[in-house]
């Protein structure tokens, strides 16, 4: 039974990563798109002239990146799963393959309208926290996770419930100035771009302080 479990497991994470590969491919989609633009200019003009394109590709790609390297952190420690789990996955990886758009969005409308595209962009992320909350709560509550490992986790989880407010609070700044939220995104891909290290981190702390 125990072989039966991991081998779905790694079942599951064998597909959300097809999943992740097929996400970020999508994205240069937008990139080739520009070399069918019908136009005069010589191809430096060109690429330069859709320089927001490249800059949208590369942090729709780094979002998606730093997404999949916290899911694949998340599943090292779930030996089990079950199909409240699946789906919640599922959600998670919805909301991946949907990255691309509000990635052309910011392309697209990043001189026109900064405000909105940023915006659309950190709802983005307000939902994959969410997605990341959903799975790492629901394996923790239902017992998905290895026992001897069940402490670290509790706090790997809450990184993503705090993510939420964060993510939040990001949002509505882009309402009111775009300095604040590109700070704060790079402060979140800087955090999480190492996850395990980050819940470490603040597990040694809640340590030390339990410890008083």
């Amino acid at each position: 039974m125990k072989n039966s479990n991991a081998k779905e497991t790694a079942r599951i994470e064998a597909f959300s990563d097809g999943v992740f590969a097929i996400a970020i491919t999508l994205l240069v989609l937008e990139l080739i798109a520009a070399l069918h633009v019908k136009s005069d200019e010589g191809l430096l003009q060109v690429i330069l002239d859709h320089w927001k394109s490249f800059l949208a590709f590369t942090i729709g790609f780094v979002t998606i990146l730093v997404c999949w390297i916290n899911h694949h952190v998340a599943v090292e420690y779930i030996t089990r799963s079950d199909t409240g789990f699946i789906w919640v996955n599922g959600f998670l990886l919805f909301i991946v393959t949907l990255t691309p758009f509000p990635t052309a969005m910011l392309a697209e409308y990043l001189e026109r309208d900064t405000q909105a595209a940023f915006a659309m962009f950190s709802l983005n992320y307000v939902l994959i926290s969410i997605a990341a909350d959903r799975i790492c709560s629901h394996a923790y509550n239902n017992h998905l996770v290895d026992e001897a490992h069940r402490k670290f986790f509790y706090t790997y989880k809450k990184i993503y419930r705090y993510g939420i407010f964060y993510n939040l609070a990001t949002f509505g700044l882009c309402f009111v100035s775009i300095v604040f939220p590109i700070v704060l995104n790079i402060l979140l891909f800087a955090a999480f771009a190492a996850p395990k290290e980050f819940a470490a981190k603040l597990h040694r702390g809640k340590a030390m302080v339990d410890s008083r």
